[in-house]
């Protein structure tokens, strides 16, 4: 099988997952159906294998170590579709990861700024999303914190479960701009809260029931990117 044949499997994704579960936002649909979700997996070769190409669009997170996962493809839409991010937009991920959700919103037209607290994984992304010519700023971080230097942002987009909505964060969100992350309601429970900032305070409503790996404190390897 040739690498090319990727989009099969991407457009197989797009239609098959994300579209029939209710995402309408056409534009994200077309990123998804147009990023190789397979160079996010630091497992899988120049070449993946049929089998390898199909589990990496499959509906369900993968592993990228360190304890980390690539979200479930219909969850990075689903919150991409939530965050209602739009060209020029100044956008804070927290919790990049492998890069992938930093790659649709850089294909969004955004100005993308993504932290993650594991060396390792923040230099990796960033290669990642280099070679994809997608001009994402990642630093290593502690994601709690935000990332100061870049504030204030449009909107922030928070990929880790929240044992609750940081200060930094708010601080960081520019008026009118909005703040998306799955926070943890209990027992082992998590759904999603999009709060905007307004002239007013800040206005929350709720997305659906999610699953994602815990916030963690700190910076694990040397500060790079």
């Amino acid at each position: 099988m040739e690498v090319l044949d990727w989009r099969l499997f991407a457009e197989a994704m797009t239609e098959g997952q994300i579209r029939r579960r209710g995402v309408r936002d056409e534009g994200v649909l077309a990123i998804l159906a147009s990023l190789p979700r397979h160079r996010f997996v630091p497992s899988l070769g120049e070449t993946p294998s049929e089998e390898e190409l199909e589990a990496a669009y499959g509906d369900f997170p993968l592993s990228i170590g360190r304890g980390q996962t690539v979200s479930q493809p219909y969850m990075v839409a689903r919150m991409t579709e939530l965050l209602g991010a739009e060209p020029g937009m100044k956008v804070l991920e927290v919790g990049t990861g492998s890069g992938y959700q930093a790659a649709v919103l850089a294909r969004l037209g955004c100005t993308v700024v993504g932290v993650e607290r594991v060396a390792s994984l923040a230099e990796r992304a960033a290669r990642t999303l280099a070679d994809l010519g997608l001009p994402v700023e990642v630093r290593c971080a502690d994601g709690r914190l935000g990332w100061p230097p870049g504030a204030p942002y449009h909107r922030i987009l928070v990929a880790a479960a929240c044992p609750r909505v940081e200060l930094p964060w708010q601080e960081q969100l520019a008026p009118g701009g909005r703040l998306v992350l799955p926070l943890e309601t209990g027992r082992g429970f998590q759904r999603i809260l999009v709060r905007e900032r307004t002239s007013e305070g800040f206005r929350d409503r709720w997305g659906e029931d999610c699953r994602f790996v815990p916030l963690r404190e700190g910076i694990e390897g040397a500060a790079g990117k």
